[in-house]
C-alpha cells in the first residue's frame, strides 16, 4: 500500500491521529474542534511510501467559521502542500451550526516519498475564529478509507456520559434551561460505527429522542416525563471511554443495567447468528429502558423491545402414584420429547419431579393426551421442595379445561420477589374431568433467565428491514472484560484459520510443482 490511512481528528484532546503528526500555532482545543485565531496555523506531517502509485489524492478538511454576533463570520484560509497552494483565501461558510466538508484535489506530483507537509493557515485579516474539526487524505481511488478508519477508531470509545438540561417545550422561548440528570449510554453491535440518533422509553412511560453532533460533543432532542410533560432536551459530552475501561468509571444508577445479548437476524425464511449486542441507556430516572431505538452514522438503524424470556429447566426424573406399565404409558413419558402419554388408573394422582438443578419457576406447562378428554386434569396444586420431604404450595388451579388433544397450556405463578429455587416439584392432581383414569402427555418447568431478551428489527443502510432478536448472555460470561476478550479470541481464531488456509494452499502448489 503506497499510503496508509491518514487523518487528524480534533474532536477530542489529544487529537486522534493516523499516519500523522500535528502541531499548531495560535490555536486551542475548544471542546469539539481546534479553534484558530487570526494568523493561526495547523501543520500536519504524513508519510507516503511510493507517490508514483498515486495519480491524485483527495483531501477533505471539515471546518466551520464562528459567527460575528448575528452575522456570519469571516476567517479565510490558505491550504498548502509542500509549500504550494491548493487553495488561497478560501472562505469556509460560517454562521451555521454544523461543520462543512471542503474537498480538494491533490495532484500526485506534489506528493513525495517520505515525509510530506500539509499546512492550513488562517488569514491575519480574519475577524472571527476558524474551527477545524478534522482532516483526511486518501488516494483518489480509495476515497473515504481514512474517514472509515477514523470512525472505527472513534467507535472504540463507546461509553458516553452527558451533562443534560431541559426546559418546558411550550414555555416562553426566553425561559432558562434547567439542569437534568446525567445521561449514560452504551450501544455496540461490534460494527465500529457511532450513533447518530437515539431514542428510548422507560417502563414507567418516560420517553426521549435525541440526535447527536457528528463528533458526539452535543445532543439535542425531546424528553417526556411519566406524567406526560414534554421538555426540550439537550446535553454536552462530559466523558467517553472504551467499554471495558469505561463501565467501572461510570456507575449505573437505580434499576438500570447493562444488557448483553446473543443476537439473530431473520431473513431468507430463517434465523441467522449475528453480532452480540451490548445495550445500556441510563437517564438518571428510576425506570429502566424497555424500548431502545437507534440509527448510526452509517445509516444503519435498529429497534430493541426488551421482554422476559421463558427458559425451560430440565427435569431429570419423575415418580408417579400410579402408571400403566404394561402399555408403556409411564411417567417418564412426561419429560421426554415423544408424544407418548402417562396414564394412571384413578381420578386423582401424584407426580413428583426432580430437576437438574434448583430453579425458581415463573410458569409450567401441561400437555393433554391423545384421547379421552374426561381423563384430563381439572383441579390440582403445584408444590415445591428443597429436600423432597417438606412441600410448599405454589399454585392452585380449579376447574381448568383442555379444549384439544395434545394441547399445551402454560400456567403462570404469581410473581414473587423472593420466590425460592426448588429442586423438587410435585403436581398433586385432586380431580380430573370425570373419567376413572387420569392422563397427560407432557409437563415442563419454566424459569425467567437472569436478564431480558429482546425482539425488534434491524435495517442496514439502503436495504430493507429484517427481523432481529436477542437472548441474554449468561451472567457468568457477562463480566466487563469478557466481551473484549471474547472478540479478541474470535479475531485470533479467524486470523489463524486464514493463515492455515494460506499455508495449505501454498503447500499444495509446492507439491504440484
Amino acid at each position: 500500500m503506497s499510503m496508509e490511512a491518514t487523518f487528524a481528528d480534533f474532536s477530542v484532546h489529544p487529537a486522534r491521529l493516523a499516519n500523522a503528526e500535528v502541531r499548531h500555532e495560535d490555536g486551542r482545543f475548544a471542546g469539539s474542534h481546534l479553534a484558530l485565531g487570526a494568523g493561526g496555523s495547523v501543520t500536519m506531517e504524513f508519510e507516503v511510501e511510493d507517490p508514483a502509485d498515486i495519480a491524485q489524492a483527495t483531501l477533505t478538511m471539515t471546518a466551520l467559521v464562528s459567527k460575528l454576533g448575528p452575522a456570519p463570520g469571516y476567517a479565510p484560509v490558505d491550504v498548502l502542500l509542500q509549500g504550494e497552494a491548493l487553495a488561497e483565501g478560501l472562505t469556509v461558510p460560517g454562521g451555521g451550526d454544523l461543520p462543512q466538508d471542503n474537498v480538494f484535489a491533490v495532484p500526485g506530483h506534489l506528493l513525495k516519498a517520505g515525509t510530506n507537509t500539509l499546512e492550513i493557515r488562517s488569514s491575519a485579516k480574519a475577524r472571527s475564529m476558524f474551527w477545524l474539526y478534522r482532516i483526511t487524505l486518501d488516494p483518489v481511488g480509495e476515497r473515504g478509507r481514512s474517514e472509515r478508519a477514523r470512525t472505527a477508531q472513534a467507535a472504540q470509545d463507546s461509553v458516553f456520559t452527558y451533562r443534560t438540561e431541559r426546559r418546558c417545550a411550550h414555555g416562553s422561548s426566553s425561559r432558562s434551561w434547567e439542569a437534568a440528570p446525567r445521561l449514560l449510554f452504551h450501544i455496540d453491535r461490534d460494527e465500529h460505527s457511532l450513533p447518530a440518533q437515539l431514542g428510548w422509553q422507560g417502563d414507567d412511560g418516560t420517553e426521549a429522542a435525541i440526535s447527536f453532533q457528528s463528533n458526539m460533543s452535543d445532543f439535542h432532542g425531546v424528553h417526556r416525563t411519566a406524567d406526560g410533560t414534554a421538555y426540550e432536551y439537550r446535553g454536552r459530552l462530559t466523558g467517553r471511554w472504551p467499554y471495558a475501561e469505561g463501565m467501572p468509571n461510570a456507575p449505573v444508577s437505580g434499576s438500570h443495567r447493562l444488557h448483553r445479548f446473543h443476537t439473530e437476524e431473520g431473513w431468507g425464511g430463517g434465523w441467522h447468528r449475528s453480532h452480540d449486542l451490548r445495550l445500556l441507556v441510563d437517564d438518571g430516572g428510576p425506570a429502566p429502558a424497555e424500548r431502545v431505538t437507534w440509527r448510526d452514522q452509517r445509516g444503519n438503524s435498529g429497534v430493541a423491545v426488551l421482554h422476559t424470556l421463558s427458559h425451560e429447566v430440565e427435569a431429570t426424573g419423575v415418580e408417579a402414584s400410579d402408571e400403566f406399565e404394561e402399555a408403556g404409558e409411564i411417567a417418564e413419558n412426561l419429560i421426554d420429547e415423544s408424544r407418548n402419554k402417562w396414564l394412571a388408573g384413578d381420578d386423582v394422582a401424584l407426580l413428583d419431579f426432580t430437576l437438574a438443578r434448583p430453579a425458581a419457576l415463573t410458569s409450567y406447562t401441561l400437555t393433554s393426551a391423545n384421547d379421552c378428554a374426561e381423563r384430563d386434569p381439572r383441579d390440582w396444586t403445584l408444590l415445591g421442595s428443597h429436600d423432597g420431604d417438606a412441600w410448599t404450595p405454589l399454585d392452585v388451579r380449579i376447574g381448568e379445561r383442555f379444549t384439544d388433544r395434545f394441547e399445551t397450556r402454560e400456567f403462570f405463578l404469581r410473581p414473587h420477589a423472593d420466590m425460592p429455587a426448588f429442586r423438587f416439584y410435585r403436581l398433586d392432581i385432586t380431580r380430573n374431568s370425570g373419567g376413572n383414569e387420569t392422563q397427560l402427555t407432557g409437563v415442563r418447568f419454566i424459569e425467567a433467565p437472569a436478564g431480558k431478551g429482546f425482539t425488534g428489527y434491524y435495517q442496514r443502510y439502503n436495504e430493507g428491514p429484517i427481523g432481529y432478536r436477542g437472548t441474554p448472555v449468561p451472567s457468568a460470561s457477562a463480566g466487563l472484560p469478557a466481551p473484549r476478550l471474547a472478540s479478541d479470541l474470535d479475531a485470533a481464531v479467524a486470523s489463524l484459520t486464514e493463515t492455515a488456509q494460506s499455508l495449505a494452499a501454498l503447500a499444495a502448489r509446492l507439491r504440484n510443482n
